[in-house]
Order: structure tokens, then C-alpha cells, then sequence
């Protein structure tokens, strides 16, 4: 049976409509971020499900998918173990097609991590970590690190503090890297600015959950502040045992976040000084971001590590629309590089940039929690007590024996 000349027509109008939906698709352009976090653990209330949440909204926000760029987002659990940690992050590059990973966890999870992409050539944005390891000796050209370090938190308590009227210390410290290093540097902004350590002790990490003892020794030393060098379930049962013992001196955490103050309390967290370099509330960039971020997860707040995973990866994005997508796969320190050869701009931390070590610099905050009479409501909780510069804030790139640096 022969073919009728409006079939003909048909059959040709139909596939000259499919032509520019076939180019399109093949046009389109992969890109694959991995968000390496703890979604079941010590910190998922500290980084988790909102962290993941807050990359999505970067790929919404970056208005790549109407350029014809597709971003996946995928997520795994590190379990903060170095182990796990390194081995998603090899699969995910070698077998799952990712291009990139952000957050990171705890510093020994990013510290593998980061050399994991070393080897790999793919780019690592570590938002999560404390350790100034990354841009010091374990620097690569494949890392950037993002939000916080145990420097940054330690100048701004320490100095500030000091400066407040807070000159004598003591220490209550995780014994583990990073309480040591913490106490340490912390000590040392201390002692620069005019006060004095009194002492210090070191508890068992992990498992401690009666601080107590400590806390009386810490009492009797009649110092003004107590440092809290932990974090986490350590930082908290050390603010609520502090209030059960009614201590009087001033509690300084090292590393607190609001999640922390909203999980104890005003009632006992009142009066807690603390840094973070974001929050909600700051100002009206701050609160367009976070207003954003709560449609997609209603019940908090982003603490400075969930919206790190959001700056970076907004970063990343106008990175690679910048290089390209091709090059920005083929090639994660070619992408580091550029990444840092950009100004960064995003409603979470505002203006910024990268410096040659890896370290992203912007200003960081000096807080004290409110009185419960302060607040207006859930999550209203800090008032501003400094700000430090963002040239001031982080480690001089001469200090941190960096070796893509030469000094």
C-alpha cells in the first residue's frame, strides 16, 4: 500500500518539531556535586540533611538548568570516620561521575578527603572542617577551605574577650588535635591581648559525659572565663552542667553554633559568648538567604557550616559557567585556580575572596547569647558583640607553611 502525500507531510512536520528537541538534549551539560556530611551522627543538627539542602538551593539559585546546565546533587554519610569518608569520596570520583565535593565533616574526614582529590584531580570545597591544617602543611591545589578554622575562632574569642574585660582563662579542653589546638591558639590570642591562661585540663575523647570535676576545678581557679574547647555533645553537657553548678564566670565555646543554643535553650545557653562567621539574622542578605532555605527544611536555621556547602557551591557554579563545563570536569585544580581568581559574592557571607593558600576570607562575628527576654522568638538569639575584619580574621598566609605559597 503506498504512502499518501499528507502522511508524507505529517511524518516530516513531526520530525523537523523532534530536530531542536534532540539538539537540546544533546546539548545539555552534566555536572555532579557530591555533599560528603553527617546525616545520622554527633553534628547532623551542625551540618546533615540541612546542608544538603542548602547545595540544592545554590543549583535552584544559580539559574544554570535554563543555560542548559544539569547539576545532581548527591549526598552520602561519612560517619565522621577518615576510612568511609575517603573511600565515598574515591568511589563517587572513579566510578560515580562526581565532579566535585563540598562540606566534609570533621577534620579528619576532610584532611582525607583533601587528598583524595589531590590525587584525583577533582575539586574539593571543604566547608565543614575546623582544622587550619588546609591551608597550612595539607594544603593542595585541589582544596579550598571554607567558612571557619580553629585560628579564626580562636582570635576572635581569645582577642575579643580579653578586650571585653575577660583577661583571665581557664581551659576545658577535648583531648584530641583539635581541642589541643584550639586551647592553644586560643591561649595565645589570649596572652597577646593582655590576659592570662590560669590553667587548663584535658578530658577523655570521646565518651566524657559528666564534666563536673572539671568544671569545679575550672571554678576554683577564679579565672573570668572558661574556655570550652570541644564541641558538639562535649560543649553542650559542659554549658548545662555549668548552669546546674551555678558558675558564675563567663563561658566562652570555642565551637558553638546556634543549633546547639536552640537544642539547650536560652534559659541555660543566656550569657554564652561565641564566634560564627554567618547568621540568619545578620543582616537583610542573610535573611533573604535563610527565608529561601526554609521553604526547603521548615524547622531550622542554618548554622555557619550549612550555609558554608550554599556560598561554595554558588561559587563553584559561576566558576565553571565562567571556564566551562567540559574544562571544569576535566580538570579539578584548573577550576581551583579560577575559583580563586574570582571575587566571591553570595547572601550568605556578602563579599569575599580566595587567597593563594586555599583559604576563603570574610569578616567573622563575636556573639553573646540574649536573655530570654531578649528574644523575640525561636531562633532569635545572638546579639553582635565585634565584628574582625576579613583581612584580620584568618591566619597570615606567611604563618601557614603552605606549600603552593612562596614567602
Amino acid at each position: 500500500m503506498g504512502i499518501s502525500r499528507r502522511a508524507l507531510l505529517a511524518t516530516a512536520a513531526t520530525a523537523a518539531t523532534a530536530l531542536p528537541v534532540i539538539r537540546a538534549r544533546a546539548q545539555t551539560q552534566k555536572l555532579k556535586i557530591g555533599v560528603l556530611t553527617d546525616i545520622s551522627g554527633l553534628y547532623q543538627d551542625i551540618v546533615g540533611p540541612l546542608a544538603i539542602e542548602a547545595v540544592r538551593l545554590a543549583v535552584a539559585d544559580s539559574g544554570l538548568a535554563a543555560r542548559g546546565i544539569d547539576v545532581e546533587v548527591v549526598a552520602a554519610d561519612h560517619q565522621n570516620k577518615a576510612d568511609i569518608g575517603s573511600n565515598i569520596a574515591r568511589q563517587w570520583y572513579d566510578r560515580d561521575g562526581v565532579d566535585m565535593i563540598t562540606e566534609g565533616g570533621s577534620s579528619a574526614v576532610a584532611l582525607a578527603v583533601a587528598g583524595v582529590s589531590r590525587d584525583k584531580n577533582k575539586a574539593y570545597l571543604a566547608t565543614g572542617p575546623a582544622t587550619s591544617d588546609l591551608t597550612g602543611p595539607a594544603c593542595n591545589a585541589a582544596t579550598i577551605h571554607w567558612v571557619y578554622d580553629t585560628y579564626m575562632l580562636a582570635k576572635s574569642t581569645g582577642g575579643a574577650m580579653v578586650r571585653a574585660g575577660g583577661n583571665t582563662w581557664y581551659f576545658i579542653t577535648a583531648d584530641y588535635a583539635f581541642g589541643h589546638a584550639l586551647a592553644r591558639d586560643t591561649g595565645t590570642f589570649v596572652e597577646q591581648a593582655g590576659g592570662k591562661v590560669l590553667g587548663g585540663v584535658r578530658t577523655p575523647f570521646p565518651g566524657t559525659s559528666d564534666f563536673s570535676s572539671f568544671l569545679l576545678q575550672a571554678q576554683a581557679s577564679g579565672a573570668k572565663v572558661i574556655g570550652l574547647a570541644n564541641a558538639g555533645t562535649d560543649a553542650t553537657n559542659c554549658i548545662k552542667q555549668a548552669r546546674e553548678f551555678g558558675i558564675k564566670a563567663t563561658l566562652a565555646g570555642m565551637l558553638v553554633v546556634i543549633a546547639d543554643i536552640h537544642s539547650l535553650g536560652l534559659d541555660v545557653s543566656q550569657g554564652l559568648v561565641l564566634t560564627e562567621s554567618f547568621y540568619w539574622d545578620l543582616n537583610p542578605r542573610t535573611r533573604a538567604f535563610a527565608e529561601r532555605l526554609r521553604v526547603r527544611y521548615p524547622s531550622r536555621r542554618p548554622t555557619m557550616q550549612q550555609a558554608g556547602p550554599y556560598s561554595a557551591t554558588m561559587h563553584y557554579l559561576k566558576g565553571v559557567a565562567d571556564m566551562g563545563v567540559a574544562r571544569a570536569k576535566a580538570d579539578g585544580a584548573a577550576t581551583i585556580a579560577h575559583l580563586k581568581s574570582m571575587p566571591t559574592d553570595d547572601d550568605a557571607f556578602g563579599t569575599g575572596l580566595i587567597r593563594p593558600d586555599g583559604r576563603k576570607i570574610h569578616p567573622s562575628y563575636l556573639f553573646q547569647v540574649k536573655k530570654p527576654s531578649e528574644s523575640k522568638g525561636a531562633w532569635d538569639y545572638y546579639n553582635l558583640m565585634g565584628t574582625t575584619p576579613a583581612e584580620e580574621a584568618f591566619r597570615p598566609v606567611a604563618l601557614g607553611n603552605c606549600p603552593l605559597v612562596k614567602v
